[in-house]
């Protein structure tokens, strides 16, 4: 509080900042509101004092982990192309032979530019459906669903698991949890490089 002319003044406060993982479910955009009327990622935050905004963004029939804060500054430097974060997901398909992994480390041109290879490890396989443990730099616009089409395998389930040193552990979807001392270290470590 300030004192004007003996009157009490409120005085805007800068908000704390918030540093939050969620585990985005499918069926969610990823974005504060949308004009379809879908569901949003904001109905997943709604107890959080402060507007926290996602970093990045999750397509609606993906699922997993989702930074979000109200840090303009450390949302817009994880998202600079020139950063490329490793980001790990969990993807599971049907229409497997062996083999197909090949075809998804390799790149793929999107918006007339080539993404990096991706890192690509079978996790399991059982008849035509497999589960994949897959690494991509970039985080491009549907980019494993766009690699797994060229693969011609169809994806039933993708799941973030990872983004730079944050992992999802075992939060659940929908839920959500402040980030640890050490996981900001190791944003605002990953940030400087």
């Amino acid at each position: 509080m300030i004192e004007l002319d003996g009157t009490r003044v409120k005085t805007r406060q800068e908000p704390q900042p918030v540093y939050l993982m969620l585990c985005k479910p499918r069926g969610f955009v990823t974005t504060m509101h949308d004009e379809k009327g879908r569901r949003s990622v904001a109905e997943l935050v709604a107890d959080v004092p402060e507007r926290v905004y996602p970093v990045g963004r999750l397509d609606y029939n993906s699922e997993g982990l989702l930074l979000m804060t109200n840090d303009g500054v450390l949302a817009n430097a994880l998202m600079h192309p020139k950063k490329s974060i490793d980001k790990t997901y969990l993807v599971w398909v049907s229409g497997y032979i062996a083999g197909k992994e090949q075809s998804l480390s390799q790149s793929i041109e999107i918006d007339g530019r080539k993404t990096s290879p991706a890192a690509v490890q079978l996790l399991h396989k059982a008849g035509t459906t497999a589960l994949f443990r897959v690494t991509i730099h970039e985080g491009r616009n549907r980019q494993i669903r766009r690699l797994c089409e060229r693969a011609e395998l169809t994806v039933t389930r993708l799941r973030r698991v990872q983004e730079g040193q944050l992992t999802l552990g075992d939060l659940k979807p929908g839920q959500h949890r402040p980030l640890t001392e050490t996981e900001l270290r190791a944003i605002f470590e990953e940030i400087q490089k």
